[in-house]
This record gives C-alpha cells, sequence and structure tokens, in this order.
C-alpha cells in the first residue's frame, strides 16, 4: 500500500510541476519557486521507490539514493519557502503586511544559506562517520545505522531544517486560510495547514527517535511502529499539500473558463465595435480572407487567444475597447437617440433592466451606422447610461445583458431609429 501511495505524490507532483511550466516560464518568481519545488520533491519521492532506488545504487555507492533524496527534499523545502515568502511579500505595495509575512521573508533571507550548510554537513557525516558497508536488503536508513553517534547529527539536521521550513508554511497558510474570501482558496489553504502540520509532528518524532537510536537500542516491535506511524504522518502531509494545492488553482481554472465564456459572448460585439473604429483597439480583429474555409471560426478563435497573457486582461481589454468605442460613438451621435431607442424597447413589450438592455443595444447598432455619416461633428457626448462602478461585479454582465440584445437587434428597425433621432 505504501508503494502505492508513493507512486501516486510522485505523479501528483509531476503532473503539478508540468502543469506550472507555462508560468514558470513567464518568469514570476513565485510561480518558478513553486515549479522548482513540485520538481525537486517529485525527484526525492522517486527516490523512496524501488525504481528511484535501483537507478541510484547501480552507481555502487550504498545509501547514496537515500543521501541523494535528503538532499531533494531539503533544496526542495527551501524552493517552497522562497515561494511562500514571494507570494506573502507582495501581498501589499508597501512589502509584507503582517506579522506572519514578516517572519517568513526575514527567515527566506537566510534559507538558502543554511540549506547549503545543512547539505554539506549531512554530505560530510554520510561520507566520512555513518558506516558505509553493504546494507540488508530492504532495511530502513536508521535502522541500518542505529548505534551510529553520527546518526545523532545527520538526521536532526535533515529534520530540522524540513520541520522550520514546514512549520513556517504551515503558519502562514493557516493565517492565509483564515483570511481568505473565496471558499476554494479558503479550503485549499487549510487543506494544506493541516497537512503542514501532520509534516512537522513527523518530523519532530523522527527527529528525536533518530537521537535515540544513535545511542540506545530500541526494540523491533517499537521501531516497526515508529516507522508505520511516521509513515502515516507523512504521507497525510504531502497528500493534504498536493491536493490542497489544487483547490485555488481549481478555481483559477473555474475562472479562465469564466472568462473565455464571457470573451465569446463579447466577442460579436466587440469586434463589429472594433471594426467601426480600428484607431481605438490595440488590436484589430482578425480578419482573414472570406474564402478560406471556416473563415469566421477561425477569426473568432484568434481574437479569443491570441496576443494577450491570460483571458482575464483579453476580457479586461474587450470591455475597456468597447467603452472606448462607444464613447467616440457618442461624440458624433444624435443627443436623442437614447431616449428614441428606450422608447423603442418599451413599445416592443420589455421593461426595467430589460427595456435599457435593449435600448443600449439599438443605441449601439443605431450610433455605428451614424459613424458612416456622422449627424454632427464631434462634440459634447450624447446620452448613453454607464454600466456600473465595479468592473466584474457591474460591467461586464451588463455588456453580457446588452451583447445578447444587439446579436438579436434588427439593423433595419436600428435605421428606423437613427432616422427618427435625427428629425
Amino acid at each position: 500500500m505504501s508503494d502505492v501511495l508513493t507512486y501516486a505524490i510522485v505523479l501528483l507532483l509531476l503532473v503539478q510541476a508540468l502543469w506550472r511550466i507555462p508560468s514558470a516560464l513567464r518568469g514570476r518568481t513565485s510561480e518558478r519557486s513553486l515549479w522548482g519545488a513540485f520538481a525537486v520533491l517529485a525527484c526525492a519521492w522517486l527516490l523512496r521507490t524501488d525504481l528511484g532506488r535501483h537507478l541510484v545504487d547501480g552507481l555502487g555507492v550504498h545509501d547514496l539514493s537515500t543521501l541523494l533524496k535528503h538532499c531533494f527534499v531539503v533544496a526542495g523545502m527551501c524552493v517552497l519557502l522562497r515561494y511562500v515568502a514571494a507570494v506573502y511579500r507582495g501581498a501589499s505595495d508597501d512589502g509584507p503586511s503582517s506579522r506572519r509575512a514578516r517572519v517568513t521573508v526575514a527567515v527566506q533571507r537566510h534559507a538558502v544559506t543554511a540549506a547549503v550548510v545543512v547539505i554539506a554537513v549531512m554530505v560530510a557525516v554520510f561520507l566520512l562517520v555513518l558506516n558505509r558497508g553493504p546494507v540488508p536488503e530492504g532495511s530502513q536508513f536508521m535502522a541500518r545505522h542505529a548505534g551510529e553517534p553520527g546518526l545523532a547529527l545527520y538526521m536532526p539536521l535533515f529534520y530540522g531544517y524540513s520541520g522550520a521550513v514546514i512549520g513556517l508554511c504551515g503558519y502562514q497558510w493557516a493565517g492565509a486560510a483564515r483570511g481568505a474570501g473565496r471558499r476554494t482558496l479558503r479550503t485549499g489553504l487549510a487543506v494544506m495547514a493541516f497537512g503542514m502540520v501532520a509534516g512537522a509532528l513527523y518530523a519532530t518524532v523522527r527527529a528525536a527517535y533518530a537521537v535515540v537510536v544513535a545511542f540506545h537500542p530500541v526494540p523491533g516491535a517499537a521501531a516497526d511502529f515508529q516507522e508505520t506511524a511516521t509513515d502515516v504522518l507523512l504521507y497525510t502531509s504531502f497528500l493534504c499539500w498536493t491536493l490542497g494545492v489544487i483547490a485555488p488553482a481549481s478555481q483559477a481554472a473555474v475562472n479562465r473558463a469564466r472568462a473565455y465564456r464571457a470573451l465569446a459572448e463579447l466577442h460579436p460585439l466587440w469586434r463589429d465595435l472594433a471594426l467601426t473604429a480600428p484607431n481605438l483597439v490595440r488590436r484589430a480583429p482578425s480578419r482573414l480572407p472570406p474564402g478560406l474555409p471556416a473563415a469566421d471560426r477561425l477569426n473568432t478563435l484568434r481574437d479569443l487567444f491570441a496576443h494577450d497573457a491570460s483571458p482575464q486582461v483579453r476580457l479586461g481589454r474587450y470591455v475597456t475597447e468597447i467603452r472606448d468605442v462607444i464613447h467616440a460613438m457618442r461624440r458624433r451621435a444624435p443627443d436623442d437617440l437614447y431616449q428614441v431607442s428606450l422608447e423603442l424597447a418599451e413599445s416592443e413589450g420589455h421593461e426595467g433592466r430589460d427595456a435599457e438592455a435593449v435600448a443600449q443595444a439599438y443605441w449601439i447598432l443605431s450610433a455605428r451606422l451614424n459613424m458612416r455619416d456622422p449627424v454632427r461633428e464631434p462634440g459634447v457626448p450624447a446620452e448613453f447610461p454607464a454600466a456600473g462602478e465595479d468592473f466584474f461585479a457591474d460591467e461586464v454582465p451588463w455588456l453580457l445583458r446588452v451583447g445578447e440584445a444587439y446579436a438579436k437587434a434588427d439593423p433595419a428597425v436600428a435605421e428606423e431609429v437613427l432616422e427618427d433621432s435625427r428629425v
């Protein structure tokens, strides 16, 4: 069962590392560090498997796989702490805003030096102090070196560094979970913090046990119980951490999906307005030759998936450019165009906000027609109600509503609205 869990953790860590390669390549410190932590810790866990040990032990150095595993863990903990410090260092413009963040950042400044020292001492003890003879097949590292005083230096150094980082990360994530607004983020942070509690307890018990067995023999039953109990803590720690990280990431995936859906629904309105005033958009809509098979779909896909760093950024650009083009059209549109559009919407049986959405849709369509032969020179903007003050809470949902009405609006009726407003 432990082998199955070990391979499951290796798989989870590798999937997370592969998933985060694009973010790491973009060069952000926190995302590079998180990717590095997943990659390095995946290597450490791989060395717990028969496959990993077989690959390394073929070099002919007894226990080398264990030494490498411990070195990878120390390096992974160092990179993980760098990630946590980078995240909470940037929590405010003025630097770390809480005591937890200040403590984490202060410790991280010396974490790399401490990791190098710990690894150097571990390697020295491993090569010069611990017994380098052949090892019994299937025995545990501490059982093989029981009774050797060097074990009391090697293992507490390893578990002391790892436990300190794990405890600090758990302290940070527990506090962040209490203040998290989104349920998925709060849940993920709480699960990660619980995993760190299990990890810190694991490191403490193992370090204390190493000191005991270095100087006093331990009955076989007690040693087996210790191995089983601490393995449960170790697997719990890493499973909680890897699964907890997925929760906020899954929310990010949901947000991306929602942004893409909003972009797809908003695209027809944005495209028409962008073609009306191409000088007001940062990137003109894709215009593949009409004779090309599926040209319209390819144009839409290029507009939805190209140029911007994320769909959220692209959605913000669409909304801003829609707003800018509407403002430009307001300066050339008839003053009473919106009132005529609203009267039309109400005459069609629409009421309240529905009537306003339909009126704005007809206003946009009529104002676009007006730009072919403007009714006046640029001047004071004509009436056009604002969507709201909050971008995601007000403007995006409202524009989606207007865009839906715009897709159903009849251009012939829009021409009549424009003529009526010009009278």
